[in-house]
Parts: C-alpha cells; structure tokens; sequence
C-alpha cells in the first residue's frame, strides 16, 4: 500500500542525489538497454500504413515543434521542457515491477508516467500505473527537503489537502503534466535501483500520443534518470544510435557505467559546458564546419545566462538547426562542391528543405566535418543527407535564429558518451547496428 515517507527519510535532491543499495550489482560495472526509435516496427508508435516520406515528414514536424519548446525553455522563468522525442526505452516501476513505454528524453529531466487515480488524463492504450498495487512507492511529504529543492527544476509545491508534495511540468505546445513526487523502484533490464524520484501523474492532458506511457527525463537535471544513478554510473552514459537506413527492427541502444565508456582509436572528445541556469541541457562549442578545404566559422548565439556553449546536442531532434546566415553559407558550399546528381526540390514542400538531389550511387557529397572545440568529428554522408523519398535526398541541416540544435542524424552511427564527471562528450564512429558492447 502506498504511503508517505517520513520527513527523516526524505532524500537530498542536490547533483549529489546518490541511491541506497542496488539491488543488482552488475550495475556496478555497467549494463546496456535498447533504445527503440519510434518509427521502428517494434515500437508501440509505429504505423504500417505510413510511407517512409510520411515518417521523415513527421520526423521533421516533431524537430521543429521540439526547437520552439527549447527556446522557449531557455528564456522561461518557470519549469517548460520538451514533450516529445524520437527514441522510446522499456523501464518497469514498482514492486512488482510495471511495464512501462517511455519517451527517452536528453531534452528534459524528470521521470514521469501517468497514474492512477486519474483525474484527468490522456487516453493510454497500455495499462495505467497504479501506486496502490506496489509495495515499495512512498510519496515525498511537502515538510521536506526534498520538495523544496524540486520547486525551481521541476515546479514542485505544496498541496493543502493531503500534504504530498506536487509537480507540474508545461511543454511548449500547451501539453501539461500534474500529479504527485515520489520515491519508487525503478528497473531497467534486469538491474533495479530503489528510491528513484518520480513524477506520478494525475492530471496529464494535450498532445501527448496514447502509444506512450510517459517519459524518462535523461538531461543535466538533477532528477534526470543518469544524475540520480550517479556513482553507481561514474556520471557516464553512452548511446548508438542506428542510421535510417537500418532494417525496420534494428534497434539502438544506450549505455551505463563502465559500458558505456568511449574509448579507442577515432574517439573525439570535447568539453561539456555546464550552465546552472540551464543544468538539462548538454551544451558544446561549435567552432566550424569545414565542406571539403573550405571552413566556415560558426557564429551561434550562446546557450543560457553563463554558457560559452552555442550548440545543444539533442537525441531527440532529427536535423541539425543552425543560424540562418551560417546556414546559407553551409548549404552553398556543400552545394558547389556535389557531383554526380541532379538537383531537386523537397517532394513534401512542407518543410522548405532547400537543397536536396536526386538519391542514388552516383551522388557525391563532399567531406564536411564538424568542429567542435579540440574534437574534429568527420561526418558520413548518412549524417549530412537525409531521404525524404525513396529518389530524393535533402541536406540534414536547417537554418533557425532560436536555438542551435545538433539533431541526431549527424549523430548516427556514433557512440556518443557523455562523462558529468569530467565534464566530457566524446564521439566515436561505430557500427551501430553491431551489438557488441
């Protein structure tokens, strides 16, 4: 039966958030789930009826609708974070374990699911999480530390009825999610961590699909699944994500601890720039983009209040959004410099792709490598064109005045690992349809 749990229990919500025993210890050495692309045929998302043009359309959709989420968070006063995403992770909540879909979301930090009673909700095809079947969830008590140091990350308050500290997240397109702090077990694989911090939603409502089940918040925050398995992961996570050109059922995956360490030959590491006025987002230096010999400087506006950063590097944006005028530079370039094909125009129209060919063997793209600060990631053609069409594919790159964004196309068949510890994000290019880690 749920309970509160006592005010002496409460757990200290600070980066240092740390857990009690795990109750499996492979943990400790690392251990790898699969990330599910939501258009994959294994995903709960995935719509056979769909061409693959309708999938890229949607795709860019969810992109741009995310970019105006995040920029509109960077300016917010109050908690504002992303609603959706592409890539979906199995987790299980409780004693005995749930199972849950949930959206896994490198833009935002709290880990929520929707939850019985419910007041108000969005019609879930799965089952509903309910508190009262799970003999390890305790609600967090408003007279707390605990909720007192949620109020500013995740909106946390105090109710006058029953005394369990509340949440309540806003997102961009007007989607909302309100319900209750507790603390539960939270399994992933085979390996259960107790204690997790959670968001019980009661009253969830808008655009959210009722494929899904929730979210698990994987951002800078210090709530976000990877802060609150601190050092039982060393502060690192990695993920692979698979090209789209991958068979429907390839899955990606993503990485705890010592498995998901970024080491080897062709590994490019730069700094991650923390910024405690934006502590969810993962924030580098872009300094340029070289489109064969020619180079060009990049020019972004910075990330937050304190960040050097210009560049957020998301799992959960498929292009990459730069500045319009480095955009135009970008394009032209890579323009001058492609043999083989001829140009075309975006056959959706809808998103105004401006610089896309005729797909096949005989296109030639040049060599583009991005810049960041002290690492040279070399990009493969797959990272810089996408299929919008079985003959047509686009430049995966877009020109945006809000917010820089390096989407997940130009991050396939990378391992990307980040280290919170050391403040790192490193690249490796990788076979990521190779499941050997």
């Amino acid at each position: 039966m749920a309970s509160p749990i006592t005010t002496t229990m409460a757990v200290s919500l600070s980066l240092t958030l740390t857990l009690l025993t795990l109750v499996n210890a492979e943990a400790a050495g690392g251990f790898t789930v699969d990330l599910v692309h939501r258009d994959s045929s294994s995903s709960p998302f995935y719509d056979p009826l769909e061409t693959p043009a309708q999938r890229i359309r949607n795709s860019l959709k969810r992109s741009f609708s995310r970019a105006q989420r995040f920029s509109a968070a960077i300016g917010a006063d109050s908690p504002l974070a992303a609603s959706d995403g592409e890539y979906l992770m199995n987790i299980s909540l409780g004693t005995p374990p749930f199972p849950i879909v949930a959206i896994a979301d490198t833009g935002s930090d709290l880990i929520w699911t929707q939850c019985k009673p419910c007041t108000n909700c969005y019609k879930q095809n799965a089952a509903v999480f309910s508190p009262n079947s799970s003999s390890t969830y305790k609600t967090v008590p408003c007279q707390s530390s605990a909720c007192d140091s949620l109020q500013i990350e995740v909106g946390s308050y105090c109710s006058s009825n029953d005394g369990v500290c509340q949440y309540e997240a806003s997102y961009g397109d007007q989607s909302h999610t309100k319900g209750d702090i507790a603390v539960e077990t939270l399994t992933l694989g085979s390996t259960a961590f107790p204690k997790m911090v959670i968001g019980c939603g009661h009253d969830n409502a808008g655009t959210f699909s009722p494929k899904g089940s929730g979210i698990v918040g994987l951002g800078g925050g210090s709530v976000s699944l990877v802060t609150q398995l601190g050092p039982h992961i060393g502060g690192k996570f990695s993920y692979c994500l698979v090209p789209s050109s991958a068979a429907a059922e390839a899955t990606s995956t993503l990485s705890f601890g010592q498995s998901a360490v970024v080491s080897g030959n062709g590994v490019a590491t730069t700094p991650l720039i923390p910024d405690p006025s934006q502590p969810t987002f993962y924030v580098v230096q872009l300094e340029a983009v070289s489109v064969g010999s020619k180079k060009i400087p990049f020019h972004g506006s910075t990330v937050g209040e304190t960040s050097s950063g210009n560049i957020i590097v998301d799992s959960g944006t498929t292009l990459t959004l730069v500045p319009t005028d480095f955009f135009t530079q970008l394009s032209s370039a890579v323009e001058s410099q492609v043999t083989g094909s001829n140009k075309t125009t975006d056959p959706q129209g809808y998103f105004n792709l401006s610089l896309c060919y005729e797909s096949g063997p005989k296109l030639k793209v040049p060599s583009i490598t991005a810049h960041f600060k002290g690492a040279d990631v070399a990009l493969t053609m797959e990272n810089v064109f996408i299929k919008v069409s079985d003959t047509v594919a686009c430049l995966a790159f877009y020109g945006n005045d809000d917010v820089s964004i390096y989407g997940n196309v130009a991050q396939q068949n990378f391992r990307v690992g980040y280290d919170l510890q050391k403040h790192t994000l490193s690249f490796k290019p990788t076979d990521c349809t190779q499941k050997f880690f």
